[in-house]
């Protein structure tokens, strides 16, 4: 998995009125690793507002799915953009 930095350390700006994409990315990245039915090893999640954007490639098509279907369990997530291949 690659993970991003942060972009702020510390309290969220006051006018602030979501999640972090860097928090919502880490959220979606731990739960794929914590799924034993996925290998998320080459998978890159990314955030844009609340839609989560999955590159990369997974063993197969029921993986990819499912990774699609974990992040979208996720609360604040709102659309799923699978981008995945798999071989």
């Amino acid at each position: 998995m690659v993970f991003k930095e942060g972009t702020f350390k510390g309290e969220p700006p006051e006018h602030f009125d979501g999640p972090h994409p860097a928090w919502l990315e880490a959220a979606v990245a731990d739960a794929l690793s914590l799924a034993g039915d996925v290998d998320a090893s080459d998978v890159r999640v990314t955030c844009k507002g609340t839609r989560i954007i999955l590159t990369g490639s997974v063993g197969s098509a029921a993986e990819a799915e499912r990774a699609s279907a974990i992040a979208a369990s996720l609360k604040d997530v709102t659309e799923v953009d699978s981008r995945l291949s798999w071989l």
